[in-house]
């Protein structure tokens, strides 16, 4: 599997909205996948918040919101089918045999999955499968940026804690 495509938003500037909207979302899957560059096992896992927060559950949760907004909100599969928990919170609960390396490849798998299953929609196409209801891809769009935006920010202040600590 190769590594996540390198693109950078200034790249993008003169390309479409939605190759824009893209590149965005890249680059922020692409930090947060590469938050555990570097890291032991023990400090990936490492438990420096009171909530389940961690580096390796934050990269597990993203991949997660991945299957949630690209794969049940397109297909309409269930979480059940999809194979993913039924609530954000327990997407962060590790099991024994998650490891950096099994993580950041479901992660990159999940968000290759991703491009692919939106490759052919429009902005406007709406997608049928969320539990809010009916949404464009547009907002969709913004929402995991607004999310994947939010858990960088997690992973640096935990990064942070690790080298403080």
């Amino acid at each position: 599997m190769p590594a996540l495509p390198v693109t950078f938003s200034e790249d993008a500037i003169n390309s479409s909205v939605k190759v824009q909207f893209e590149a965005f979302i890249d680059e922020h899957r692409d930090a947060l996948n590469r938050c555990l560059d570097g890291l032991t096992e023990e400090e990936a896992r490492r438990s420096l918040v009171p909530s389940r927060t961690t580096l390796l559950g934050l990269v597990k949760h993203a991949t997660v919101v991945e299957k949630v907004w690209f794969d049940e909100a397109i297909t309409c599969r269930s979480r059940a089918e999809i194979g993913i928990p039924a609530t954000p919170d327990e997407s962060f609960i590790l099991d024994d045999d998650d490891t950096i390396a099994r993580i950041r490849q479901a992660h990159r798998e999940a968000c290759e999955a991703s491009r692919r299953a939106t490759s052919t929609l429009g902005l406007d196409d709406v997608l049928q499968g969320n539990r809010r209801g009916p949404l464009p891809l547009r907002w969709v769009y913004l929402h995991v940026l607004r999310e994947l935006a939010q858990h960088c920010g997690h992973a640096d202040i935990l990064r942070e804690q690790l080298r403080a600590g």
